[in-house]
């Protein structure tokens, strides 16, 4: 079988078959136009069917060839981590937005580390903290900022109560997108969610519990005019704004994404 031919009969997307294609190959884009009449190995194509039939249950692409662009730049991911989405490049332009010079900045509830990891990358002067609950995301994280030759500094624990914490912490910017999906919301039994970790999408209760720890514990550890910024669900910017102003939070604010839904919100320690 050509790989022109396995393309045609794998019953997906031409895309996604050719990022697959990509992926067990190691190939570039062009190659996989350029090659189509190859004829296919039968090792390779015992990978490309099981991929295939994967992609079909509905395992998210980005899982399956273990990359996903954010920013400009490729990521590692698997499914011990969510799956990098555009909306959240807002959350990164907030932070940057009016960042000052060797500024500190802590990623909580980091994943990945696509925030972490791009706030270094676009601005090595700064001094970057990441953390996360689980250690199978922070390994996550920390081969995504060899790859980028990014210097972090991880954390492991649950929100504020992690191991090797300065004893002075005077930041800059706490940046969070934490899990903020209730539990009961239906979207969880749906599309990719299905197959990314729960513990990163809700805290199995109203999705405000995470916006509460952070808001109550947040101005311990920021500087007089430091902000929190985080991201949220399209129905959670009132809550969310409420919790920073009873905090005592100013300049509160939320932004919109580009399909025009309120989805991150920052304020400011007086």
């Amino acid at each position: 079988m050509t790989l022109n031919e396995w393309i045609n009969t794998s019953n997906l997307p031409r895309l996604e078959a050719r990022l697959l294609v990509q992926y067990v190959c190691n190939w570039e884009h062009s190659q996989v136009i350029t090659r189509g009449n190859d004829v296919i190995p039968d090792y390779i194509l015992m990978r490309l069917h099981d991929l295939c039939q994967r992609r079909i249950n509905g395992e998210p692409i980005a899982y399956l060839i273990e990359k996903r662009e954010f920013y400009g730049r490729d990521f590692y991911v698997n499914s011990n981590v969510l799956i990098p989405r555009p909306e959240t490049e807002l959350l990164l332009e907030t932070v940057l937005d009016s960042l000052p010079e060797n500024s500190s900045v802590w990623d909580m509830g980091c994943g990945s580390g696509i925030l972490a990891v791009s706030i270094k990358c676009e601005r090595p002067d700064c001094t970057v903290f990441a953390s996360d609950i689980s250690c199978t995301a922070l390994s996550v994280a920390q081969r995504n900022a060899q790859n980028l030759n990014a210097n972090i500094n991880f954390l492991q624990g649950s929100w504020f109560d992690c191991n090797s914490l300065p004893e002075k912490f005077s930041l800059d910017v706490i940046v969070s997108n934490p899990p903020y999906i209730r539990a009961d919301d239906i979207h969880l039994q749906q599309g990719d969610l299905r197959f990314e970790p729960q513990i990163a999408l809700t805290d199995f209760n109203d999705g405000l519990d995470a916006f509460r720890i952070l808001i109550a514990n947040a101005p311990d550890f920021l500087k007089s005019g430091g902000k929190i910024c985080f991201e949220h669900g399209f129905d959670q910017d009132v809550a969310t704004r409420d919790l920073l102003q009873q905090a005592g939070f100013a300049n509160i604010q939320t932004l919109s994404d580009l399909a025009g839904l309120p989805r991150v919100t920052v304020g400011f320690k007086e």
